[in-house]
């Protein structure tokens, strides 16, 4: 058979395969991260296999430092695993385990993981009739590293100098330091590698060590694989400089005979004050002065006080003076009160402003009680009440239904017959404005009347009252005789 011949028969059997099925896969992740001392998971698995293949081992190899390959572990159907390594350089030493013991499924794990282990890991299958397939998965081992940073004491000067150091130790792989500063600065970094193959990285930050710089807060930032975000690492600078002192307290109201005046010396230094020196401008302090520590205590004020007061600081650097003239007066100043005599002033002017407001109210009060007592007694307001004239009232009254109305009678008038309601005798009653009254004498004739029956002129029938009236009227106010009653019937009601 020719040469066509033979390549028109190996196409035929390519067809033919792909037509029988699909070529198994082996899955893998392509890197496994983990890190020292942790378990390292190496998935394995064989996709896509039909009944027709068959699975006679399984094999992991690694890749060596030189190229080489060199078997770690084997899975065998009919045989126990085998980890071939352990025994050559102690790799496995029963770190090594398969997850399970399918040969569709050869999982490697690693516990607990070094360093060393880190490397190209493939895993194999020999098969039929597809033969050998494999793929390969990296293996990335991390170390944590520890983090520490601290500030480095220097002295003040002008000439920039390492003031804060920072170092990420034993990390896998290098870790990286950057700073945070709000004082001009450079970092310098330096790293080296142990025998186990971690690496330690050291960054120095230098600065001008000045006075201003002391106490200022700078932060390390180390970022590395193995931490979830960057780890920021506070720092705050120790710069050593001599006392820098000043005095307060003076007021400018120092007078003869004046009490407790005193001043104030003030400094600000690294290390901290010692010593605190007092003295004045022309030798020792006055009789009448007294230090206590960075506080000078003068009892009375004389004329030996009218001098400059001078206050030494010093520490471990250096010392420092401060200097305060003070002028004695004779008299104390007009606006030298001092607040304690405004805040009496005004604690004075409070009290006798809420003692106006409070007598103003209880007056405001009294008089509207005088206002309303006045008004119950009805004595400077017209009768709250004016009945209706009689006779339309005497048709209101609910006790004298329309078909029992009468007309009132004096008193000792005929009684009224019950059909006609006039009286038996016949004789017709009077007007209720000619009604007399108790007491006036009952009559045919009315004095207050003329000839022709009409009233006088001054209207003389508003004086006569109906009897009922006089009957209820206060007991005294009428006749003597008069039986008394317990029904008080006020004036007013007559108008």
């Amino acid at each position: 058979m020719g040469a066509p011949g033979a390549a028109a028969l190996l196409l035929l059997g390519c067809v033919l395969r792909g037509a029988g099925g699909q070529r198994a896969q082996v899955q893998v992740r392509e890197e496994v991260v983990a890190l020292v001392g942790e378990e390292a998971v190496l998935p394995c698995v064989l996709a896509a296999a039909g009944p027709h293949l068959k699975v006679s081992q399984v094999t992991w190899v690694r890749a060596g430092g030189s190229g080489g390959r060199r078997n770690i572990a084997v899975l065998h159907p009919r045989l126990a695993p085998s980890f071939p390594g352990e025994d050559e350089d102690g790799e496995g030493g029963g770190r090594l385990r398969f997850r399970g013991h399918s040969l569709q499924d050869a999982t490697l794990l690693l516990q607990p993981l070094r360093l060393t282990d880190q490397g190209v890991y493939t895993c194999e299958f020999a098969t039929y009739p597809d033969g050998n397939q494999g793929a390969s998965t990296r293996l990335l081992v991390l170390a944590k590293p520890q983090n520490h940073a601290a500030a480095q004491e220097v002295a003040a000067g002008s000439i920039p100098t390492p003031v804060a150091t920072c170092t990420a130790a034993g990390g896998h792989p290098a870790a990286n330091i950057s700073w945070e500063s709000p004082v001009p600065g450079t970092a310098e970094a330096s790293a080296e590698t142990a025998a186990n193959g971690t690496v330690t990285v050291t960054s120095r930050f230098s600065a001008v060590p000045t006075r201003a710089a002391h106490g200022q807060r700078l932060a390390c930032v180390v970022s590395h694989p193995s931490l979830p975000q960057p780890q920021r690492l506070p720092v705050t600078l120790a710069v050593l400089y001599p006392p820098v002192a000043f005095i307060s307290g003076y007021d400018h109201n120092w007078y003869l005979q004046r009490r407790g005046a005193a001043l104030q010396c003030n400094a600000t230094a690294n290390p901290a004050p010692t010593t605190f020196t007092w003295s004045t401008s022309t030798g020792p302090l006055p009789p009448s002065a007294e230090a206590q520590g960075n506080q000078l205590l003068v009892h009375t004020v004389d004329l030996l006080a009218n001098t400059t007061f001078i206050c030494r600081v010093s520490n471990a650097l250096g010392s420092a003076a401060a200097r305060q003239p003070v002028l004695v007066l004779a008299q104390p100043r007009p606006d030298g009160a001092g607040a304690t005599g405004g805040i009496i002033g005004a604690i004075v002017a409070s009290v006798v402003a809420a003692a106006v407001v409070a007598t103003a109210a209880i007056i405001c009060r009294q008089q509207r009680k005088n206002r309303t007592a006045r008004g119950e007694d009805g004595l400077d307001e017209p009768p709250p009440y004016k009945p209706p004239p009689p006779g339309e009232k005497l048709q209101e009254l609910p006790w004298a239904p329309e078909h029992q109305l009468l007309p009132l009678q004096p008193l000792g008038a005929e009684p009224l017959a019950e059909a006609t309601g006039t009286p038996a005798s016949g004789r017709v009653p009077p007007r209720y404005h000619e009604l007399p009254t108790a007491e006036e004498p009952h009559g045919d004739e009315n004095e207050n009347e003329d000839e022709d029956g009409d009233e006088d002129e001054d209207g003389g029938y508003v004086e006569q009252l109906n009897p009922l009236y006089d009957r209820l009227r206060k007991d005294g106010d009428g006749d003597a005789d008069a039986p008394a009653c317990g029904f008080v019937m006020s004036p007013a009601v007559y108008v």
